[in-house]
């Protein structure tokens, strides 16, 4: 029965990209200046009325609109009177484009066998052609941190832009860190719809000793000036150690959390923490030690049984009155479609709207090595951004009319809208995004 199951989501899957996938946007070939909307920059600033241009691709002017005086025929104006204006949003840790159908294993490209893959490379498994991205950049998630999983070292992630022809016009940043996989002093059985007992994980100390001997391995291969035998995983690993790439630990308790930092600093590395349920509770460890953070889906249930019950919430909040930079993440591809709904979820506990907007753009980008180029509404940085008609954290108002990457012109529609439109004139009725 589940294989038959299976076999019918395939062909689902199969027919659904046999059709026309979606054009990428077309290079920018005239200036183009955004009128009049609320301008939420990413860097916790706001213009009430501003005017944001855009050439080749660069954003040339982010200023007041009422300070400036421009000759419009030199402009495509967009007026966007009453309508928002922000940065494209950056999904950290997600499995776009590399996993189609979660219950047919053939759509999914995110793993590889064994325990230690560094050089395993989420860049060429990706795929332009997803039927998931359109749905994604829907609400506003423009650029992806694709990401590998599974084993200890699952692999390199990249970031790439929602628009491309393939993986070589997509990508923004090429094998941006590795992932580790830190493991848990505790294990519960059974599954997510029936958890069984926790217990003790036995083999904890163990397991922590084999990751310390493929980093000393991987250290001291770097280290030497002709290896006689080229190491594929210990050369993915020598940007680690020079900074050219961030290590990105998946960790969750509190304790797990600040040895799995210490344990980096031995080496060198300032990590960053992914997940880090827990981290609410060490806010104050992680700012000293200057660690980044990509959260766990807000919209969760804390650690503990004996937590308060709205702790996930409130964790942002933490986070940002104790200055520890950090963005929001979810696992997973199409769930990305949610992500701003989560820091709208934190803005109901107590985070400034700005800050949590930086924690979708601004701060995702420092976390991940690319706030020089992306992330906010500077002048200078690449014009990938979005109008919203209204508030794009809330659910009941998002909706996109415009979104750019590098000046590209994105097409917004996706299948979910299509079928929608499909119902609707069935019904004779008007069946809302």
């Amino acid at each position: 029965m589940k294989s038959t199951y299976s076999f019918i989501l395939f062909l689902l899957f199969c027919s659904g990209i046999m059709q026309a996938q979606q054009t990428p946007g077309p290079e920018q070939t005239k200036p183009i200046i955004i009128m009049n909307a609320t301008a939420h920059l990413g860097n916790g600033k706001v213009i009430e009325n501003s005017a944001i241009a855009f050439e080749n691709g660069k954003l040339t002017i982010v200023a007041d609109a009422r300070t400036i005086k421009l000759d419009m025929s030199k402009f495509e104006v967009v007026r966007a009177e009453g309508k928002h204006v922000y940065p494209g949003f950056i999904a950290p840790n997600t499995q776009i484009g590399i996993r189609e159908i979660d219950a047919v294993r053939a759509t999914r490209d995110d793993r590889e066998v064994g325990r230690f893959n560094p050089s395993v490379r989420s860049l060429i498994a990706y795929n332009t052609d997803s039927r998931v991205t359109p749905t994604i950049r829907t609400n506003g998630i423009l650029l992806a941190q694709v990401t590998p999983l599974g084993g200890t070292v699952s692999g390199q992630s990249s970031v790439m832009m929602l628009d491309g022809w393939n993986w070589e016009d997509a990508v923004l940043q090429e094998d941006d860190g590795v992932h580790m996989n830190w493991p848990a002093p505790f294990r519960r059985g059974g599954w997510w719809a029936a958890p069984g007992p926790i217990t003790k994980n036995d083999r904890y100390d163990d397991q922590i000793e084999d990751i310390r001997k493929f980093m000393d391995e991987a250290l001291a291969y770097t280290k030497a000036d002709k290896p006689s035998v080229t190491n594929l995983k210990f050369e993915a690993m020598k940007g680690i150690f020079d900074g050219s790439k961030k290590l990105y630990i998946h960790v969750n308790y509190a304790k797990t959390i600040m040895e799995a930092v210490l344990f980096a600093e031995e080496y060198g590395i300032t990590p960053v923490v992914v997940g880090a349920k827990d981290c609410g509770s060490i806010a104050d460890f992680l700012k000293e030690h200057g660690v980044g953070v990509i959260l766990h889906a807000v919209q969760g249930l804390p650690v503990r049984e004996y937590d308060d019950i709205d702790l996930p919430f409130k964790t942002p909040s933490i986070l940002e009155k104790a200055g520890v930079t950090y963005c929001f993440g979810m696992t997973g591809a199409w769930e990305q479609r949610n992500l701003a709904f989560q820091a709208g979820q934190a803005v109901s506990y107590g985070l400034d709207y700005e800050a949590a907007i930086k924690g979708l753009s601004l701060n995702a980008a420092k976390v991940m090595g690319i706030d020089k180029q992306c992330g906010s509404l500077e002048t200078g940085k690449d014009a990938t951004l979005f109008i919203a008609e209204g508030d794009v954290l809330d659910m009941r108002t998002s909706k996109l009319s415009h979104a750019f990457i590098q000046g590209r012109k994105i097409d917004l529609d996706n299948k979910q809208r299509a079928l929608a439109r499909k119902f609707s004139d069935k019904l004779g009725v008007d069946i809302e995004d």
